[in-house]
């Protein structure tokens, strides 16, 4: 897994993909942080992250998009899947290359808080719960994205699908709101947006902790079965 780590994270930055995104959040991130700035008050250094949320869903289809697709398209996916690596870490080493451009753009993009809130009394339970809130939904985006990016071999076909989840998902607690009680607390349990928001109002949820984890890990796991079968067909 560590080999296929090392090889997919040096690729995105060989490419222009990683510093395209890395960019565009950073871009954002110092375009938002502007704007607190004019309010002259750190108290709004939270809603940051907070307004970067819905660009961050835009951004991670880009950064998913190539896992498995390119490979595919050129023909080197049969020499992956025979190499002496185990499906999993290979699915693993992808998805924490994915996982580790998104999380370098966040961690950059937390730096200038640090700053700007040393010359105020920002509320620093708000800032990193919107920072451990990002970083845990961002992962469980990533594993949808790699794993729809194991089904085509398209690259745009795969950052559309994938853009295409992360809308529903945000949405899907509105679309759902006139159904019967029932629903409504069905959806609100699987709901990704549910489960972010106690993260914006500076509390830490270990239920909505081990939810995403467990997107994590069962998205993964379905991507393995899917590289296996490839493996032995």
């Amino acid at each position: 897994m560590r080999a296929i780590l090392k090889r997919e994270l040096r690729s995105y930055f060989l490419s222009p993909i990683g510093y395209v995104c890395v960019g565009a959040i950073l871009f954002l991130f110092g375009l938002f942080y502007f704007t607190v700035m004019q309010t002259g008050s750190s108290y709004y250094i939270a809603s940051v992250f907070a307004t970067m949320f819905n660009w961050n869903m835009i951004i991670i289809p880009i950064i998913t998009m190539r896992t498995f697709s390119e490979d595919r398209k050129n023909k080197t996916d049969q020499a992956l899947i025979t190499a002496p690596v185990s499906v999993t870490g290979i699915v693993w080493g992808k998805f924490l290359a994915a996982l580790g451009v998104f999380f370098i753009a966040m961690t950059i993009g937390l730096l200038p808080a640090i700053v700007v809130g040393s010359f105020g009394d920002p509320s620093w339970g708000l800032v990193f719960g919107n920072y451990l809130g990002s970083l845990l939904y961002g992962a469980a985006m990533v594993s949808i994205g790699v794993f729809l990016s194991s089904l085509t071999e398209s690259q745009v076909v795969a950052a559309i699908a994938t853009f295409g989840v992360s809308v529903f998902l945000m949405v899907i607690n509105s679309v759902t709101a006139g159904a019967g009680e029932f629903v409504v607390q069905l959806v609100s349990w699987i709901s990704f947006s549910s489960r972010y928001m106690p993260f914006t109002q500076g509390i830490f949820s270990v239920s909505s902790v081990i939810f995403y984890v467990s997107v994590v890990v069962i998205f993964n796991f379905i991507t393995a079965r899917r590289l296996e079968s490839r493996r032995w067909s």
